[in-house]
């Protein structure tokens, strides 16, 4: 670090800048393209222009916390590319400062950010992404058909032609709900019956329902045989272990307590390990990220114009969020160790661009 206090404030002052700067393009251009989708949706609703507005500005700050590493990137190369066109890098070289010693600054603030993003903005994300979901479902054609995981086991809420249905279950097993009751209602929500079943197999959305037994209003259990033991459900296998299919509304505190629950209730938690992996090494993200972009600058002399930095910034940023996402797919669906597929593509990043900046700063 360098040993100048003023040196070290501007540089930081100057970094945070164009962090800012960049995070509000970003922002500004994820709303202009979300507040069109949000419109087309809304376009058979009879609603003013307010609601796609409000739903864009509760939805946009959980994209741009997902696109942050990129923002990091593209203000690690707007920095140095500044401090380079300007003499201010080579004033510094010729009094001695380093260029590591000029990248550890922005890599403590990359650092600092990641730690304030996981810890401050993702639960403000999540419960705005909730809100955002909560708002829109309520025009979703299949607001009817309602599923969530609670303490309480799997809760499932349907509409028939006849009759409405409230289904509970312990937890699943493999492909079987077990402990099931479906509560029955008449179409003003009048209560008729509950059947109470000891597995139901959910494979398919006819539900093949195992020791069953039907007790009615009254509480007088029916005696009758039942020839089809079935129930028709919207939901199956699939839809089940997709419900919890938005991460973004699970805040990184709440983490630990929902992978908990869903281990109780029988579900995969791969998708969420991976997620709290992907949390932890957020920090480490935004660093590499920062070494990378000073990588790209102070270890090449691109000095034509600043469009060769831009295509880099971008063939980079898309290879490494596919490669990222490729990472924790494999992590997801077990074909690597959770903890390798999310610290392997960060590693790797972090590697090439050490080796960059020793070199660079052999310069």
């Amino acid at each position: 670090m360098i040993r100048s206090f003023l040196i070290n404030k501007y540089l930081a002052q100057q970094f945070i800048k164009i962090v800012f700067i960049i995070s509000i393009i970003f922002f500004c251009m994820g709303f202009i393209m979300n507040i069109f989708e949000e419109i087309n949706f809304f376009k058979d609703f009879e609603i003013n222009i307010i609601t796609p507005v409000l739903l864009s500005l509760l939805f946009i700050p959980s994209l741009l916390n997902d696109f942050f590493p990129f923002v990091i990137l593209l203000s690690g190369i707007w920095f140095f590319l500044k401090i380079k066109k300007t003499d201010e890098l080579t004033a510094m070289n010729v009094s001695g400062i380093s260029n590591l010693s000029i990248i550890i600054i922005p890599s403590i603030l990359s650092i600092i950010l990641g730690i304030f993003f996981v810890t401050a903005i993702d639960p403000v994300t999540s419960v705005l992404v909730k809100k955002y979901e909560t708002v829109k479902g309520n025009y979703e054609i299949d607001q009817d058909y309602l599923a969530t995981v609670t303490v309480n086991g799997i809760w499932i809420k349907e509409k028939g032609l006849k009759a409405n249905y409230m289904v509970r279950a312990s937890n699943l097993k493999k492909e079987n709900l077990l402990e099931v009751t479906i509560y029955e209602f008449d179409k003003n929500n009048n209560f008729k019956r509950r059947i109470e079943a000891e597995s139901a197999d959910i494979s398919s959305l006819k539900w093949t329902l195992k020791n069953i037994k039907i007790i009615g209003a009254d509480g007088i259990e029916s005696t009758k045989s039942i020839k089809d033991p079935s129930y028709f459900s919207m939901y199956d296998i699939k839809k089940i272990k997709s419900l919890y299919a938005n991460l973004d509304t699970i805040s990184f505190w709440d983490l630990g307590k929902e992978i908990q629950l869903l281990k109780l209730r029988g579900y995969s938690t791969r998708e969420m390990q991976v997620l709290l992996h992907r949390s932890l090494a957020f920090p480490f993200f935004l660093l590499s990220m920062l070494l990378l972009s000073s990588v790209f600058t102070l270890g090449t002399k691109f000095n034509d114009n600043n469009w060769t930095y831009v295509f880099l910034a971008i063939i980079s940023s898309v290879i490494i969020f596919f490669f990222n996402d490729f990472s924790a797919a494999l992590g997801k669906t077990d074909k690597l160790p959770i903890e390798l597929s999310v610290w392997m593509p960060i590693a790797i990043i972090f590697v090439f661009s050490v080796v960059g900046i020793i070199h660079a700063n052999q310069k």
